[in-house]
């Protein structure tokens, strides 16, 4: 029997919410915006979070960081190895441990030259290679070689972030994240502004990086792409979860259990962009019960209620239509 995996990161009911405020008056209320998410990354896996624009994603990536604005307050739990984290334990872990390629090359340092910001730290370098000039040594080969296999010339490192192109930067910021050889790797849409090759080289690092025992978070809005890497896939809709299933499940579209699953299925370019009319609706703005429903074909009354989350078919989906027969 094989042994199952064990979990790098666990997220239980997560919840997320802005305050609210209305010019300089006292704060108005709470804006939830991640609402009563669960996800669970094991050694070895790389588990895709997938959606449109504005569906949480990487308010998620931010929030097991750590590193959520200060008017946003968080709720729920995050283990990290069987731990539970709070602020301090992430704080702790960020950088070292769990690494993020954030969405913005704004997290590039713009008064620091980028081979300090890949190598990092000298207490981090030495501690990730040995003390003095040996781990300097051995950093910086390091260093080189990353830069080779993204097509990036050594010159690079003397450079600032803003002698950078977009894509070059978006490399810069995924060779800092696997410089540090961390546990677990959450990256943020790591690929626009990279071509197709690059792009595809960048995944199969993260596979060959989860393959070795660690776990990679990915988040994306690029299904195509996650389908190629990804183990699972967790799907996001007006910030909450309302499927995960195992990407063999994408293969036969039928295995797929969520409405809003199969639309971005049938959105992916091979199956000939088949766009779902409406848009999500801004949290502001959320129906009652599943935020899908105006968009749905089988919505019926019960959709409008409380519809929790069901296994089914060793995937979880939330969905009125398999929790009337549960």
């Amino acid at each position: 029997m094989m042994e199952e995996k064990k979990e790098l990161l666990r997220i239980e009911h997560l919840t997320v919410s802005f305050a609210q405020y209305e010019k300089r008056s006292a704060k108005q209320g709470e804006l939830p915006v991640i609402r009563d998410l669960n996800v669970t990354v094991r050694e070895g896996e790389i588990v895709a979070v997938v959606g449109s624009s504005g569906s949480g994603k990487s308010l998620l990536a931010h929030a097991i960081m750590g590193i959520l604005p200060a008017n946003a307050a968080a709720s729920g739990s995050i283990f990290f190895r069987g731990s539970a984290c709070g602020g301090a334990e992430l704080k702790a872990l960020r950088g070292r441990e769990i690494a993020l390629v954030p969405q913005s090359v704004n997290y590039l340092d713009p008064l620091m030259k980028v081979g300090r910001q890949i190598i990092g730290e000298t207490k981090k370098r030495q501690k990730l290679f040995g003390e003095a000039d040996q781990g300097k040594r051995q950093a910086e080969a390091r260093m080189r070689d990353l830069l080779g296999r993204y097509g990036l010339a050594d010159e690079v490192a003397d450079l600032y972030p803003f002698e950078l192109s977009g894509g070059m930067a978006r490399r810069v910021l995924l060779l800092t994240a696997l410089m540090r050889q961390p546990r677990l790797i959450i990256a943020d849409e790591p690929t626009p502004g990279m071509d197709l090759a690059l792009a595809k080289q960048a995944m199969q690092d993260f596979r060959t990086f989860a393959d070795d025992g660690n776990g990679v978070l990915l988040i994306t809005h690029d299904l195509e792409l996650a389908l190629e890497v990804a183990d699972r896939i967790v799907v996001f809709y007006a910030g909450t979860t309302v499927e995960e299933a195992k990407v063999a499940d994408f293969a036969d579209e039928t295995l797929l259990r969520h409405p809003y699953t199969r639309a971005l299925h049938e959105a992916l370019p091979g199956r000939g962009f088949a766009a779902l009319p409406g848009t999500q609706p801004y949290v502001k703005d959320l129906p009652a019960g599943c935020p899908f429903a105006p968009r749905c074909a089988d919505r019926r009354e019960a959709c409008d209620g409380e519809i929790p989350v069901v296994c089914v078919r060793g995937g979880r989906v939330r969905c009125i239509l398999y929790t009337e027969n549960s």
